[in-house]
């Protein structure tokens, strides 16, 4: 997951709905870690689009 961080407001949206609890909120900027799988879920809530997930081709 990628967040652009000129759209990015900082409301927490990405981070409360997590399932994996794999997005990091320091210094407020938000980020991916190492558990994320890349399930899209952050990238539908965020309210600005700041959000991209890459799609895996199968």
């Amino acid at each position: 997951m990628k967040v652009d961080p000129s759209l990015c407001i900082r409301c927490g949206a990405c981070v409360s709905v997590c399932p994996f609890d794999a997005i990091d909120a320091t210094d407020g900027y938000v980020a991916a870690n190492e558990r994320c799988t890349e399930c899209g879920i952050c990238e539908k809530v965020c309210p600005v689009g700041a959000i991209e997930v890459a799609r895996k081709k199968v």
